[in-house]
């Protein structure tokens, strides 16, 4: 499977950054898809069984920025979603089901205390957020 672009340059240029629990993107041969890597998190995360399931409607789930509701997830992908590191104490998840025109997946903030996942169009969209909070002080 090819990788989105912008995730396909971070790790052309720097094959993972840091190195502690804080921020520790992943080098390439660390990457994998969440249910391999850390199957703990995304037995928790993971929707139920498809017939007990709800699925967030497209009205709600394609809502990017601040408008968007954490919750508003769809954990039926999780299981599919590829592990790209760690970020104060929430994952870093791409997400193959959803795709821009150019290819690239859907990028995911996943942390307990979101109760769900901030959701990105790109992984530059979520490192440019996520950098941008971490300098701002904001959360």
């Amino acid at each position: 499977m090819e990788l989105p672009a912008s995730y396909r340059q971070f790790l052309l240029f720097a094959n993972g950054w840091g190195n502690d629990d804080d921020c520790c993107l992943l080098r390439v041969e660390e990457i994998g898809w969440l249910r391999e890597v850390d199957p703990s998190v995304a037995e928790s995360w993971s929707a139920p069984k498809p017939e007990d399931s709800w699925s967030v409607p497209d009205e709600l789930y394609f809502v990017y920025g601040r408008e968007q509701v954490a919750g508003n997830m769809r954990a039926e992908y999780v299981d599919d979603t590829l592990l790209a590191g760690y970020w104060d104490d929430g994952a870093v998840l791409l997400n193959p089901h959803v795709k821009t025109p150019e290819g690239e997946w859907e990028a995911w903030y996943l942390a307990p205390w979101l109760a769900g996942a901030r959701r990105y169009t790109s992984f530059w969209d979520l490192i440019v957020d996520q950098l941008r909070s971490s300098t701002d002080g904001v959360r």
